[in-house]
């Protein structure tokens, strides 16, 4: 049995599609496999999506099961129940862990600069000659997800691959074609109803090596000015309860920016190595907008360039 998984501490929209998509292809192809998940999905898995009924399964792994990995490959974040030694396949598109799978799995191991995972699992629907086949929610689902990981088609990371993986299964789905502002409205929505749960949802952990604030949150939703005008003292107390070192990124898909509040001076200080950004009462804005995996390979090459 083939155990489609991802991370350990949040679902979101792409993995959760990534792990239900993956495991429909593998099952037609006559390869036993199933999307399993300890994890939560967080409010990029909106309410229509859920609606959908497209569900994860119980399953207990056996001592012969194998773990593929879906939009992560930091092994140190995997789902507790992937056994390391059994991972026989990496789909993601975040950097930092591309040398260490292709040693261990070599060309098993798909990881690449591309808009969103769900792209990489298109593309093997599209290489077995099956996509005929897809089911109307998993193509709906690829096509949220692409939807919400290329930020409405406005992320530096959007690939040409990305725009037409998105018509097709769009258009398999039959996806009205205000699906988009409809989708990120929703998050909004959920975000705004219980917003601390929606902000522990998508926060990471980041190393100290790093050169980013070490926890950093992200939300993507559709006006970025109304929730932060309505909740900022909200979210800014949560926030330093987590720590002294913190950076939420708060994606606005109607203005196409990244709003970074960030009101710890230290963390100010790093970003400042790593872009030039004005900074107003605790606020920096970034146009175009940028996802966190951006600012990660961005503070990477800074990294890389300092050693050198």
């Amino acid at each position: 049995m083939k155990i489609i998984t991802s991370g350990a501490s949040y679902l979101d929209i792409d993995a959760y599609a990534c792990c239900i998509a993956y495991a429909e292809l593998l099952n037609l192809q006559g390869i036993p496999a199933r999307a399993v998940s300890s994890a939560t999905a967080n409010a990029s898995v909106s309410k229509t999506v859920l609606d959908w009924g497209c569900a994860f399964q119980t399953h207990e792994p056996s001592p012969t099961d194998e773990f593929i990995l879906v939009d992560v490959s930091d092994h140190h974040h995997f789902d507790p129940m992937v056994v390391l030694d059994r991972v026989v396949e990496v789909i993601d598109h975040h950097p930092g862990y591309e040398d260490y799978w292709a040693d261990k799995l070599g060309s098993a191991a798909d990881i690449r600069p591309i808009g969103a995972a769900a792209t990489q699992v298109f593309q093997r629907w599209q290489a077995a000659g099956l996509l005929p086949k897809i089911s109307q929610q998993s193509a709906a689902l690829l096509a949220t997800a692409i939807l919400d990981n290329t930020l409405n088609f406005t992320s530096q990371m959007t690939t040409p691959a990305d725009i037409d993986a998105y018509a097709d299964l769009a258009f398999r789905a039959k996806l009205a074609t205000n699906w988009p502002e409809h989708y990120f409205l929703e998050c909004q929505a959920d975000i705004e109803s219980d917003l601390a749960n929606a902000l522990a949802a998508d926060l990471k952990r980041i190393k100290p090596e790093s050169n980013l604030p070490q926890i950093f949150a992200q939300m993507t939703v559709w006006d970025a000015d109304v929730l932060l005008q309505k909740y900022r003292p909200t979210i800014s107390q949560w926030m330093a309860e987590q720590g002294e070192d913190w950076l939420l990124n708060v994606i606005s898909i109607r203005d196409r920016k990244s709003c970074l509040l960030v009101e710890p001076e230290l963390s100010q200080q790093k970003l400042n190595r790593l872009m030039q950004l004005g900074w107003c009462s605790g606020m920096a804005v970034v146009e175009p907008s940028m996802l966190r995996k951006e600012l990660l390979k961005l503070s990477l090459s800074v990294a890389s360039c300092s050693k050198s």
